[in-house]
């Protein structure tokens, strides 16, 4: 009667798309980012690469990515700039934040990240291998 699925309609319900895997990267090494897009297409991302930091509220509007790898050390904006803009617009995403410098730049970034309780933060130093990418992005 009422609830039953109309068999006349196709039967049950349809199932929910699965959500789509975005992944924002955000280095001002042209190179790395572009290890980054090969092996995170190679996992199903879709893949947005920015290597310009001025850019990168822009592209996050548009993009909307579910996950953001974003690198700490860079010129005319860094990254802390960039997480603190994250938690202003209270994003809800995994964020991975990578350095080649100083482990503690990253690990200062994911401590204000996870301060603000919104986003799911991992803190890597760059370089990176293909197998620890893969596992972060899983």
């Amino acid at each position: 009667m009422g609830d039953a699925p109309d068999p006349a309609a196709g039967g049950a319900a349809p199932t929910p798309k699965p959500t789509a895997r975005r992944l924002l990267v955000m280095d001002d090494e042209a190179a790395f980012a572009r290890f980054v897009r090969r092996i995170a297409e190679g996992e199903g991302y879709e893949v947005e690469v920015l290597t310009l930091p001025r850019e990168f509220a822009e592209t996050f509007e548009r993009f909307d990515p579910n996950v953001v790898i974003l690198d700490v050390v860079m010129p005319e904006i860094d990254g802390i700039e960039l997480i603190r803009w994250l938690i202003a617009r209270e994003a809800h995403i995994k964020l991975i934040v990578m350095t080649g410098f100083n482990p503690m730049y990253a690990t200062m970034g994911a401590v204000l990240a996870e301060a603000h309780g919104l986003m799911e933060v991992t803190s890597v130093v760059k370089p990176i291998g293909v197998a620890d990418l893969r596992k972060l992005l899983a």
